[in-house]
């Protein structure tokens, strides 16, 4: 069974290992609300996010899980502050996300035209047992 696993950009930034394709890594996965996802991913692709990688918050409450990375898009989407807003804060726009197969996560992405990076999405499966490639 695969499952689908956002990362965040700024997680990435701040603490998080490289990872690439074929990697089994080491995650603190939280079960994710697809509809947090809808504006940057849209809707469709949403509602397959199962969990979410985190490094802050509630990670030292939950066990780590060993998952093989299978494929990895960068998402990319753009930003505005939205009409009527009383506060400067860009929000994602609905159905304007970018996705880009990558071998390889890093935490940053090539400029896009009219769009901003904003994390990866993850497809991976379970791994029980030793781990048979390097831990991220």
């Amino acid at each position: 069974m695969t499952l689908t696993i956002w990362v965040d950009d700024w997680q990435m930034q701040c603490c998080g290992q490289d990872f690439a394709v074929g990697d089994v890594v080491s995650w603190t996965l939280l079960e994710a609300d697809p509809e947090d996802y809808a504006d940057v991913v849209g809707a469709k692709r949403a509602e397959g996010i199962g969990f979410r990688e985190e490094h802050h918050g509630r990670a030292g409450e939950c066990a780590a899980t060993s998952v093989e990375v299978l494929s990895i898009d960068e998402v990319h989407c753009r930003y505005e502050i939205p009409a009527g807003a009383t506060d400067r804060m860009h929000l994602p726009v609905r159905d304007t996300a970018v996705l880009v197969p990558v071998d390889r996560a890093d935490g940053w992405a090539r400029p896009r035209p009219d769009v901003s990076f904003a994390g990866y999405l993850v497809t991976g499966r379970r791994v029980t047992g030793p781990p048979g490639g390097a831990v991220a």
